[in-house]
């Protein structure tokens, strides 16, 4: 079987199934578009805003893709391209696809809150609180992560940061456009979308570097040092703006406009896949341990539901979901394209990455691995020699896209760390509708709950974290602590399905087996790390006994819930 059939037959799958078991789905938890969304019950033109579903596509889109589910498959595919594939195909449907759907709707459901306050009726006040801290805690590895990737991209291609700095400039360009002026969406985009090829191609005109302004003569690795540290500076002032702002005037145009880089990459990676008809290459299956880009004996079990994180389930994706795009729905009827069929769409991605590396030599794919967006950028890259271009000029432009997403990701994560900061300070709620009463909030947390003081919060203990030197190291329980969140995040899908009365094995088997293999992943890392990295033990046994604590809290919800039952009968 050639790699393009394979892909193309993927794609059926994919397709077959947001109709088939998105049907499902839509029948399961009562999609009614004529239900009022929070974005217009509670609209505040800051962060409830109704947004045309096109819009909020390209932001949701945009803010969980990132470079994951391009990372994830290819440090997979050092045990052969056959397990990746299956777990993509079978994750994504019914785990991932399903989790992000499910947040979303279930944050509807509860005016806009995220997963926390419904978790605080199904498990209380603690279970609800020692979510919000392992959350917390998870958002800020991603900025802090995320800030020192794009602060060293920035010092190594100059032309990237100049085109993600006019990629910036253009988005409260493009609302003051069709918000001001009443230019319709489709005309705006006409206009602005070619604007933002057109920065990647001013980005190699006028690349914005920054170690022209220090001595020539000045040591190179200090200078470089320095000059990260100017970035790491700059993007903090950023992503605080970008906390801050209305969500219309900066994060959702930006990433819509972003999502367009995305959707021309996704188009010329299956265009070319198709005019090359690459070879399969690579073995389907290397065995049940391998060496991975690290270098390290890796077993295959619990590695692959670590590594294969947005491409199949992400715990970031429901902050996401029910922290950003569920106030901005204008319909309920676009839930299932927006929070269902956008995790699709990453699978696809997914699927497209392992074709880029599956059709390599071993050697080639052994030595290009260790570095996921290189190896990506090369093997597509390859395949639009088929389509007649130019493939230095195509692996530049599908390494500007990424890095593209990757500053989504980060200003994402900070607005969804100011959410979960401020909903960590809010006192108790009370009653059936989880009200909370404002007036007895004492003066203390009213200053925690302002949106420049929890942002403040999120951005200097970030940088913190990115300046200290341990942000790196603290990558492989990031992995773990993600899926980690899935798996609780499927936990309280399944105690609101239960609570229903409705099918909550959906929910339920998923979460079993994405808690006992992220479990596995932290427990791993806690024993290679007991005696090199404190940091590394101490947050992992955080994470592990937070989650056994809410996983005893939530089977005790279950319980109680049959044992109610059953007095009934």
């Amino acid at each position: 079987m050639s790699a393009t059939l394979l892909f193309c037959i993927c794609l059926a799958y994919f397709a077959l199934a947001y109709f088939v078991y998105g049907g499902f789905l839509k029948k399961l938890f009562a999609i009614d578009p004529n239900r009022p969304t929070p974005a217009v019950t509670e609209a505040d033109g800051i962060d409830f805003v109704p947004t045309p579903a096109p819009v909020l596509f390209g932001h949701h889109f945009a803010s969980i893709a990132g470079p994951g589910p391009i990372v994830g498959p290819i440090m997979a595919a050092y045990f052969g391209w056959l397990p990746a594939l299956i777990w993509i195909l079978v994750g994504c449907v019914f785990v991932g696809a399903f989790h992000d759907f499910a947040s979303l709707v279930i944050s509807l459901r509860n005016k806009g809150r995220s997963v926390s306050f419904v978790m605080e009726k199904m498990m209380g006040f603690t279970g609800r609180q020692l979510f919000l801290s392992f959350c917390l805690l998870c958002l800020l590895l991603v900025v802090a992560i995320f800030t020192l990737l794009i602060a060293g991209l920035f010092t190594a291609f100059p032309e990237v940061a100049t085109s993600s700095i006019f990629f910036i400039i253009l988005a409260p360009l493009f609302s003051l456009v069709t918000l001001k002026f009443g230019v319709s969406l489709k005309i705006a985009s006409c206009v602005f979308i070619p604007l933002v090829f057109f920065g990647v191609y001013l980005g190699q005109l006028f690349p914005c570097d920054l170690k022209v302004l220090f001595d020539a003569t000045a040591d190179a690795a200090q200078v470089t040092a320095d000059v990260k540290a100017i970035w790491i500076a700059v993007l903090a002032l950023y992503i605080f703006a970008a906390s801050v702002m209305p969500v219309q005037w900066l994060l959702q145009p930006r990433d819509y406009m972003n999502s367009w880089l995305l959707y021309a990459m996704l188009a010329l990676g299956f265009a070319s896949i198709l005019a090359f008809q690459p070879d399969i290459k690579m073995e389907a299956f290397t065995g049940f341990e391998a060496v991975t880009g690290d270098g390290k004996m890796t077993n295959l079990v619990p590695a692959l539901f670590i590594f294969i994180a947005c491409g199949a389930c992400s715990g970031f994706h429901a902050l996401v979901a029910s922290g950003t795009t569920s106030k901005q729905l204008d319909n309920e009827k676009h839930a299932l394209p927006i929070g269902y069929g956008a995790m699709l769409i990453e699978g696809v991605l997914g699927i497209m990455a392992l074709v880029a590396v599956m059709s390599m030599d071993h050697s080639v794919f052994v030595d290009l691995g260790k570095n996921p967006p290189k190896a990506f950028a090369t093997g597509i890259s390859g395949f639009c020699a088929a389509l007649g271009l130019n493939v230095q000029y195509a692996m530049s432009f599908i390494s500007l896209a990424i890095s593209a997403f990757m500053m989504t990701s980060l200003d994402t994560a900070t607005r969804l760390g100011r959410f979960i900061c401020q909903e960590l300070f809010m006192p108790r709620a009370k009653g059936e509708d989880q009200v909370v009463d404002v007036k007895a909030i004492n003066p203390l947390r009213k200053v925690l709950l302002n949106k420049y003081v929890a942002s403040a919060i999120i951005v200097l203990a970030s940088v913190f974290l990115a300046t200290s030197g341990e942000a790196p190291a603290l990558w492989p329980i990031f992995g773990a602590s993600n899926q980690l969140m899935s798996a609780i995040t499927l936990l309280v899908i399944s105690l609101w399905l239960l609570s229903r009365n409705v099918n909550w094995l959906v929910a339920f088997i998923p979460m079993v087996f994405m808690t006992v293999m992220s479990l596995w992943g932290v427990i791993q890392v806690v024993q290679q790390q007991w005696n090199s990295n404190g940091v590394l033990v101490g947050i992992g046994l955080v994470l592990v006994v937070m989650d056994v604590l809410m996983v005893i809290i939530g089977i005790s919800v279950i319980s109680h819930h049959f044992k109610k039952a059953f007095s009934k009968q």
